[in-house]
């Protein structure tokens, strides 16, 4: 499956879920199941899309003490998702907990580290005791997810390449604040379309609502998949 799209199902209706996947093809995107959708419904939700035959990133973005993040990545392992997420800003030891939990589990999910919501401006970094804008701040906790081992990181789409410059071209980066040109920012900030965000090194998009709240989602879903490539 060759789709750099992870659709983020931002839905607490399991009937609203349903719907919306039974347009979709498993070929076309993968699932973000979020903490709204994942605290209504738990794992089963997350099986029950994989039975539709869907690859599902597991966005709960762990951030914990080190034995705590470890045990949560286990679980998160044992559910056979393709991808699971912890907070860089846990820091070295936690990153190296749910490295250590990935490689000690028999599936292995690709791990990725958040590094500064792309909410976030630089006066809200700021506002939480960063000394660094929001896009130094990211850097810094990319190189230190890759020091640990961690495969890639979440980051604005603006900050992928220098991100891969920083790290490797393998280092994978996971890009919110995805917007279409038609539509309204939201709650995103730092945000890009998806074509700009593929030519600036992003290797998947997150997308929620440009297509499970447009007219036609496999419409919109296809004409990015054609977009970039």
């Amino acid at each position: 499956m060759n789709s750099k799209v992870i659709v983020a199902l931002d839905f607490n209706n399991i009937e609203e879920v349903r719907k919306f996947v039974s347009v979709i093809n498993p070929k076309e995107c993968r699932l973000k199941v979020g903490k709204e959708l994942f605290t209504a419904y738990g794992p089963a939700i997350v099986i029950e899309l994989q039975k539709l035959g869907f690859e599902i990133f597991l966005d709960l973005k762990f951030h914990d003490i080190p034995n705590t993040v470890y045990k949560a990545i286990k679980v998160a392992a044992s559910l056979g998702v393709w991808m699971v997420n912890v907070h860089a800003s846990g820091g070295k030891e936690m990153l190296l907990a749910a490295r250590k939990a990935v490689d000690e589990s028999a599936h292995k999910p690709l791990l990725i580290a958040v590094t500064v919501l792309t909410s976030l401006s630089n006066e809200a970094v700021k506002e939480v005791g960063y000394s660094l804008d929001a896009a130094s701040q990211a850097l810094h906790l990319a190189e230190l997810s890759y020091k640990c081992g961690i495969d890639g990181v979440v980051c604005a789409a603006q900050e992928a390449n220098l991100i891969k410059q920083k790290t490797a071209a393998n280092f994978l980066t996971v890009t919110p604040g995805i917007r279409l040109a038609s539509n309204k920012v939201d709650d995103q900030t730092r945000i890009m379309t998806p074509i700009a965000a593929i030519n600036n090194g992003a290797d998947y998009l997150v997308i929620g609502r440009p297509i499970t709240q447009s007219g036609n989602s496999l419409q919109t879903l296809n004409e990015i998949n054609q977009s970039i490539g």
